[in-house]
């Protein structure tokens, strides 16, 4: 059996956050606006994993309205839905990722990024891909404004 699993996030940027994107702060100015550390990245990843298997979302799992996750690391949140996800036999076949970003330039920081997520998900680097788009100065995301992420997964397990 295969499936599937499409995850997105948006975050406001502002001034006196960091920026993290996947589980790495990344030097910039602005950062991301959340409950919890507000990784967009890793936020939509999870989100992918947990619909492709069926399991939920992250909001389910780690309600914003939860004081406990206020600041939380979204290492966590990915680590334990992945643990979850891996409980009911599914397997990451590979994970595509798109961030959706002005500034600053993610390219330098592409191949720690990936590394980090395949760490975090116990996985091979060559399984994971994560890109960057401007917003070519227009919209939330052209003026730096917000930062949004989209990520698709495939995962299979034998019946």
């Amino acid at each position: 059996m295969i499936r599937i699993g499409l995850g997105y996030d948006l975050h406001r940027l502002v001034e006196g956050r960091p920026l993290l994107l996947g589980g790495l702060e990344i030097p910039s100015q602005i950062g991301e606006d959340g409950h919890s550390d507000g990784d967009v990245l890793l936020h939509a990843i999870t989100d992918a994993l947990l619909g492709a298997a069926g399991l939920g979302d992250i909001g389910e799992f780690f309600p914003p309205s939860d004081p406990q996750w206020k600041g939380a690391d979204s290492k966590v949140f990915l680590s334990t839905a992945w643990e979850k996800i891996k409980t009911k036999n599914w397997k990451l076949e590979n994970l595509d990722c798109v961030i959706a970003l002005e500034k600053p330039k993610f390219l330098p920081w592409r191949k720690e990024v990936i590394t980090s997520i395949a760490k975090i998900l116990c996985v091979s680097p060559e399984q994971i891909f994560v890109k960057a788009k401007t917003g070519e100065k227009l919209g939330e995301i052209g003026t730096s404004q917000a930062i949004a992420v989209w990520a698709t997964c495939l995962l299979s397990k034998e019946d």
